[in-house]
């Protein structure tokens, strides 16, 4: 019978979990472009290229995409089998709800390993290609198109207006190209027609301008006598180098050390060998301080020796007065340089910080998502069973409000840790250490069969509430 039951759960959360995970995953995914669209637009990308950035961009989406998928197929798997009775029949043999639960758990407990596996290698090495082709699309010019009575200007020191385009495609009419190859010198080509083509390997654009004039202009730096040249001709051909309009091949290695693209035991690795740097870094101001001060070298037993004897507060009855300069400059120039030393290494100091800041965020927030596969399951499940509920009725709207509440501290703790009003380990668990009790007093609540959702109870409640209020102002 046991196994029979496992079997019936399974079916019934797989479904409505492959559903659920798709569709959240989609949505965060269209959520993701539109911050990107006006990068994609214009710029003459494949599909191929379009499609690759849309997995790059969204693969780490997956980390919220799978709690969401949890936390609703759970609530509507167990409402489903309360609303058909199912789970009072299967509570009624004695099988407790947390029995009734472990196939479920045991799955949530596999998928938060998935999770884990997927954000440890996989989300990094997503993270380094999106950054790779975000850069090349984003330095990318938009495809060639020329437009009537409009200004080309992509390509670097040239202007190029068409008045009007032929139906070919090709024949071109009253063409005006501005050129700019210094400060000092600008060309200017006023053509009637012409004809434009890209060559066979499409790098390069051909203009055969017919009836025009060249206007040059030469000048020397500093010196206002320019050198005027026109030169009229009957054909012109002119070419332009497309190779800046092309999506760029950018170097992996640009971004591979960046917090984002490591690993769990890569930003461990890093965590250490950016403290001990910071240790460095005290060490070597500790020595530059020493070296300025030397008497900071004397050793204490020589400091007592002197104690009680009385050292005069005026140190012009020591020091001759044509000594006074020289030791106040010198004095100032060694004040200067410790502050300065100072002032660099808390520079250096504070930008490793920083630094261990993010690699500790990165490295909690690959846990802490992982688990929280787990925590949303022990809210939905037995949610599921105190509502009775199946659907996406009733079930969604409080998937919807858990997932928020995990959302918002999820944001916030992050957001308190870059701020470092919280640290990293604190504010990256905040949503796990809000909702475990939460999870936990509804567990409790759905194995003792509460009533914690059914409004005739409240109704009840304040109903004898506001009688007592009554008959308290009655006495009076």
């Amino acid at each position: 019978m046991i196994k029979k039951l496992d079997k019936l759960i399974l079916k019934s959360f797989v479904g409505p979990f492959i559903i659920t995970f798709f569709i959240a995953f989609f949505v965060l995914m269209m959520q993701s472009l539109w911050k990107y669209l006006d990068d994609l637009v214009g710029k003459g990308l494949d599909f191929l290229t379009i499609l690759q950035f849309l997995w790059y961009a969204s693969a780490s989406l997956l980390m919220l995409a799978m709690p969401i998928a949890i936390l609703i197929s759970s609530i509507m798997t167990f409402g489903n089998l309360g609303e058909s009775f199912e789970l009072v029949a299967i509570k009624s043999s004695g099988v407790s709800l947390l029995r009734f639960m472990r196939p479920i758990m045991w799955v949530a407990i596999f998928l938060c390993v998935v999770t884990f596996t997927f954000a440890n290698y996989v989300i990094p090495y997503a993270n380094l290609k999106f950054a790779t082709l975000y850069s090349d699309i984003y330095v990318k010019k938009p495809a060639f198109d020329l437009k009537e009575g409009v200004f080309f200007t992509y390509i670097p020191n040239y202007a190029i207006k068409v008045g009007k385009k032929d139906s070919d495609g090709k024949t071109i009419r009253n063409v005006i190209i501005y050129e700019q190859n210094n400060v000092l010198q600008d060309n200017c080509i006023i053509a009637e027609k012409g004809v434009m083509k890209i060559s066979d390997d499409q790098k390069y654009l051909e203009f055969n301008l017919e009836n025009g004039c060249r206007y040059q202009e030469k000048g020397n730096f500093m010196d206002t006598a320019t050198e005027f040249t026109r030169l009229s001709f009957k054909t012109f051909k002119k070419l332009f180098d497309l190779s800046v309009l092309q999506k760029q091949q950018t170097n992996d290695s640009v971004f591979r050390n960046n917090y984002k693209m490591l690993s769990a035991r890569q930003l461990s690795k890093n965590i250490d060998s950016l403290n001990l740097q910071k240790k460095e870094i005290s060490k070597r101001f500790s020595n530059q301080l020493t070296y300025n001060f030397k008497y900071t070298k004397i050793p204490e037993q020589e400091w007592k020796k002197y104690e009680h004897q009385k050292v005069s507060s005026n140190v012009t009855n020591i020091v001759p007065d044509s000594m006074m300069p020289f030791i106040d400059n010198l004095s100032m120039n060694i004040i200067n340089e410790a502050k300065a030393n100072l002032q660099q290494s808390m520079n250096e100091i504070k930008l490793k910080n920083e630094d261990i800041k993010f690699h500790l965020i990165e490295w909690h927030r690959k846990y802490s998502l992982s688990l929280a596969c787990l925590i949303l399951f022990f809210i939905g499940a037995p949610l599921g069973a105190i509502i009775k509920k199946g659907g996406l009725g009733m079930p969604l709207v409080a998937a919807i409000i858990f997932f928020l509440m995990f959302h918002l501290l999820n944001m916030f703790g992050e957001k308190f840790s870059k701020q470092m009003i919280l640290e990293p380990s604190i504010g990256m668990w905040l949503a796990i250490i809000g909702l475990s009790p939460v999870g936990a007093f509804i567990t409790y609540k759905a194995m003792h069969d509460s009533q914690l959702f059914n409004k005739d109870i409240y109704l009840r409640f304040f109903g004898r509430l506001k009688k007592g209020l009554k008959f308290s102002t009655f006495k009076k």
